[in-house]
């Protein structure tokens, strides 16, 4: 990686811009983003669809959905490497959609670490302060201060290749802060790191940014790590948002079919709405959301949100039983070849074993629903 690519990379402050600290850091108040119509299309592919976003200052935002709905896309909007065929980009209120770059005050850390393999850590968290020309002890102040925030203080003497994956990424954070960016921008940057490391650094970043203040903007398709560090998280699809809330209210209370599949583990129940309300597993549930016609629905229901009881009579049979702790979760195989994942605590669950037959019910909550896939027939009319 040349340097003139990394300086790109870095998304840096203009030359004349102060250098600051992690006080510094501290003391700024964060800084809104505003995207108003965003379209962007490569070819025939829509990669942004008209997207509205309001991202409040100091506020933690995942973005989150499959590959290809534009949420990296928006990433690359927001920090100037990316320009979009229409609309608008705003940093605290200016408009910086033709800003390049190099002068929009953005600090990035990508999937890759990207960092200098022939430059120390501490050389390579003060690359954009040396491109600035900033003198020798402040950059080596600045670089000490970082390090030491993200926990690696005594390590600014080694090289990229003497460190593991989760630590060089820490490098790579500490370098995009070293700048003192009004905005950190996150791309994919645990999905390198095995589960372990990646936990624990999603919990560094989110420490980080809650004691700087920074807005930061973090794109994922995992799930968990969305839900578990962000203020609030957008669910992307096809280049728009089909929801953006709180992570409690987005599990909870998902406003779209997509969304209540894509975050979370939801079992598919065949139901029917009658009268405002869905019937399923021959109990009688309100309807969640907006009121289909009556018929019959697909019933999108959570394995907490399902109840599971031994009971001789029963329609359904066990199926497996995996315990995790505190919880465990059983499948359960009933009539007409619909299997449900159910979760239950431990400690009520010794009678649930592989076999046992067993009475579902739904819980006493109102029910999403979606509408019955068509069936795909053949040329000869045969399912």
């Amino acid at each position: 990686m040349t340097a003139s690519a990394a300086t790109t990379a870095e998304s840096e402050m203009p030359a004349g811009s102060r250098s600051g600290s992690t006080a510094e850091l501290r003391d700024r108040p964060g800084v809104g983003v505003r995207l108003e119509g965003l379209t962007r299309r490569y070819g025939s592919v829509l990669a942004l669809d008209g997207l509205d976003l309001d991202i409040d200052g100091g506020e933690f935002l995942a973005l989150l959905g499959p590959s290809g709905c534009g949420k990296t896309t928006a990433l690359r909007a927001i920090a100037g490497f990316d320009r979009p065929d229409e609309g608008r980009v705003l940093l605290g209120g200016r408009d910086i959609t033709d800003v390049p770059a190099s002068k929009r005050d953005m600090g990035m850390v990508f999937q890759a670490y990207s960092l200098f393999p022939n430059l120390t850590v501490a050389d390579n968290v003060a690359f954009g302060l040396r491109v600035r020309r900033r003198g020798k002890a402040e950059r080596a102040g600045r670089a000490a201060e970082l390090l030491e925030l993200v926990g690696l203080a005594d390590r600014g003497n080694r090289y990229p290749h003497q460190l593991s994956g989760g630590q060089q990424q820490r490098v790579a954070l500490a370098r995009a802060l070293a700048v003192a960016p009004q905005v950190l921008l996150l791309d994919e940057p645990l999905s390198a790191l095995d589960a372990q490391v990646r936990v624990q650094l999603r919990e560094e970043i989110r420490r980080i940014q809650l004691e700087l203040g920074i807005t930061t903007v973090f794109v994922t398709h995992d799930q968990s790590e969305a839900l578990s560090v962000a203020d609030r998280v957008g669910v992307m699809r096809s280049g728009r948002l089909e929801q953006i809330a709180s992570p409690d209210e987005l599990y909870e209370r998902p406003a779209t079919a997509f969304v209540a599949e894509f975050v979370g583990t939801m079992n598919r129940l065949p139901a029917t709405v009658s009268g405002g309300e869905v019937e399923l597993l021959g109990t009688r549930r309100l309807l969640a959301g907006s009121a289909p016609a009556s018929g019959p629905v697909v019933a999108l229901v959570r394995p907490e949100s399902l109840q599971v009881s031994a009971d001789a009579a029963g329609a359904g049979r066990v199926v497996t039983r995996t315990f995790s702790g505190a919880s465990t979760r059983v499948a359960v195989a009933l009539p007409d070849g619909v299997e449900v994942k159910i979760d239950v605590p431990s400690a009520s669950s010794a009678d649930l074993t592989p076999g046992t037959l067993v009475t579902v019910r739904p819980a006493d909550r109102p029910v999403l629903v979606a509408p019955v896939e068509p069936t795909v027939t053949d040329a000869d009319g045969a399912a």
